[in-house]
């Protein structure tokens, strides 16, 4: 019986096994067309080109039936100090193919694992045949190009929803120091409000056994909310990844966190909140993103749900809540220009647990507050921005200890947005070759109380009623790092209070 993988090289990495079967038809294709151009020559190229007619009548059988093979051998080389067995665990699914179209198939997932361990410079999979004495089997050789620069660092300058301005982020990573496919990183970011954090990671794709990738962090930060909720907020602490696959993540964080206000003029609600207070609490992410571009999607659809339980440790000062966010991404191609329209859903309730949880207050960083001129469109993950508010610029708020005119913003316990974004390529061929598009938006979105018995007073009329929308266009800028937009946004309805003004807005959103 003939070997059926027997000088085969799949070469998975660029191209599926559909794609290597219309390949190599092509190139029989034009040996054919050679041939009726030369009939003299024809018996002599078949005699000396075996292997062609050997090939194509493998990939004839594959497209009719599967093809039974079996894996005798996984071969690793090139790894000098990446351990085996960090490879192999990457490469299990090749083991248990019955078919050469499983075997494809599993030789490209495979390849596509080890390039995400992010420690090799090049990664090769090859089909090759068995020991002769056991026909119908194969032997897959991986050959693998370790990083030649193991050092890599990063720099770049971002605004986000959840922070205030604008942040240049710089990360400096270690790859693979003791050969398990290891990473060891350190973060620093500083925000032009004098906001900071100083991070270092550890990420390690196998740890005893387990199946999924194992990563802790310990940060130290520091947030300033002076200038919207008259508070500084410190925390020190520890997250430890637990479980990270393409659509779960669970994350335990311990941390220890000082809420301050040195210019002594918080409204009484946050003063209510100052002092210590210990983060204990355990996140569960679930995402599932079938868009086609994470900075111009135009067909596809996402949703995002995180739920997260605070107060785990037994101390009377851990924080003890619940919360809950979703988020559902839709975009829909009208077939000319490349335009698509993009809409999106999020939402969010956060509540306290525990006895007496009826007449106690959330904890304020814990609560949801929106605004900021981050792009929804790249965003997915809860209620957050909001085109032409400021962040921290709008819902319930109260008067500061000093001065009538002045007031904290102080979060709601449930929130919810929603958007609507068309873009459209520009006339400019210049511009559409670089991605260059314009589009056009709606938004909208409110926050409300629901501790200490406000729930009562929740009524869909009046959320309704405050709901805050704007609109606006403007020019889109994507490039590889971040997605530059130049926009004029229209404050349609805002409520007494409210952060807002039209104008054009210049954004940066990572």
């Amino acid at each position: 019986m003939a070997n059926p993988t027997e000088n085969l090289d799949p070469n998975p990495p660029t191209r599926e096994p559909e794609d290597e079967v219309e390949e190599l038809n092509g190139d029989e294709g034009e040996v054919e067309e050679e041939e009726e151009d030369d009939d003299e020559g024809e018996d002599d190229d078949a005699v000396s080109n075996p292997q062609s007619l050997k090939t194509e009548s493998l990939f004839r059988r594959m497209r009719s039936a599967p093809v039974p093979v079996r894996v005798h051998d996984v071969i690793v080389k090139g790894n000098t100090k990446t351990k085996d067995h960090i490879i192999e665990a990457e490469v299990d699914a090749v083991r248990e193919a019955s078919t050469l179209q499983e075997l494809l198939e599993a030789s490209r997932v495979a390849n596509s694992n080890l390039r995400a361990l992010d420690v090799f410079d090049s990664v090769n999979v090859t089909l090759d045949s068995g020991p002769p004495e056991l026909p119908g089997t194969t032997n897959v050789i991986i050959e693998v190009v370790e990083s030649k620069s193991p050092l890599t660092g990063q720099i770049g300058a971002y605004t986000r929803a959840e922070a205030k301005s604008s942040s240049v982020e710089a990360s400096l990573k270690y790859k693979n120091i003791f050969g398990y496919g290891d990473i060891w990183d350190g973060s620093v970011i500083y925000g032009c409000d004098n906001s900071a954090e100083v991070g270092m990671g550890m990420y390690l794709p196998r740890f005893k056994g387990l199946p999924t990738p194992f990563s802790s962090r310990l940060y130290l930060s520091t947030q300033d909310w002076l200038n919207f909720s008259s508070y500084k907020e410190r925390s020190l602490g520890l997250s430890l990844g637990l479980l990270s696959s393409k659509c779960h993540e669970l994350v335990y964080t311990v941390g220890w966190r000082n809420l301050i206000d040195p210019s002594r003029s918080a409204s009484k609600s946050i003063r209510r909140q100052l002092g210590h207070s210990l983060l204990s609490a355990l996140k569960y992410t679930f995402k599932y993103d079938q868009r086609d571009s994470y900075l111009r999607p135009t067909s596809g659809y996402a949703f995002s749900s995180t739920s997260q339980i605070g107060g785990l440790a037994p101390d009377s000062r851990s924080l003890r809540f619940l919360k809950q966010e979703i988020d559902l991404r839709c975009a829909f191609p009208f077939g000319f220009y490349n335009a698509a329209l993009n809409i999106g859903v999020s939402g969010g309730v956060t509540f306290p647990w525990g006895r007496g949880y009826q007449n106690r207050v959330s904890s304020v960083p814990e609560r949801f507050f929106l605004g900021g001129n981050s792009s929804p469109v790249c965003s997915l993950g809860g209620p957050s921005a909001l085109w032409g508010f400021k962040t921290r610029g709008l819902g319930p708020n109260e008067p500061k200890r000093k001065g009538d005119d002045e007031r904290d913003f102080i979060g709601g316990d449930a929130a919810v947005t929603a958007f609507a974004d068309l873009s459209f390529d520009l006339p400019v061929r210049w511009l559409r070759e670089r991605g260059v598009h314009g589009h056009v938006f709606a938004c909208g979105g409110n926050m409300a109380k629901l501790t200490e018995n406000e729930c009562r007073n929740v009524t869909a009329p009046k959320l309704l009623e405050t709901f805050r929308t704007s609109v606006g266009a403007g020019i889109v800028l994507p490039t590889s790092l971040f997605r530059m937009e130049i926009n004029y946004c229209h404050i349609l309805k805002k409520q007494e209070h409210d952060k807002a003004k039209s104008g054009f807005f210049l954004t940066f959103s990572a």
